[in-house]
């Protein structure tokens, strides 16, 4: 006797960057932008809206206006702020930044936490 397993292939999300984080990407160091670019890519292409481990709902209003965060890098220090479209299927990067300490730098502006 023989069994198969099929199991359904999950469903990718579309990635849409907001045009300011060109210039967020601008104020990290360039030897940081593939790591970036493959968490977000590893994160958010499938169950963008599930939280994990690095991978949190905001609760409070925040300056930027996203709901969800993903957290990596070294000492955790890469933030991407982005919304999740469900009917669409878009997952809308609206922020990369770099968290030191109680301090959050999203291109050359502090935001406050």
């Amino acid at each position: 006797m023989t069994i198969i397993i099929v199991m359904a292939a999950r469903q990718s999300f579309t990635l849409v960057y907001a045009r300011e984080v060109i210039a967020h990407l601008s104020a990290i160091e360039r030897k940081h932008h593939s790591l970036i670019r493959s968490k977000i890519e590893e994160q958010l292409l499938h169950e963008p809206n599930v939280e994990a481990e690095n991978r949190k709902m905001l609760l409070i209003p925040n300056a930027i206006s996203a709901t969800w965060e993903i957290r990596f890098g070294p000492n955790n220090q890469f933030r991407v702020f982005y919304e999740v479209d469900r009917d669409s299927r878009e997952v809308n990067i609206l922020a990369i930044g770099i968290k030191r300490g109680n301090r959050l730098t999203i291109g050359q502006e502090e935001i406050e936490l």
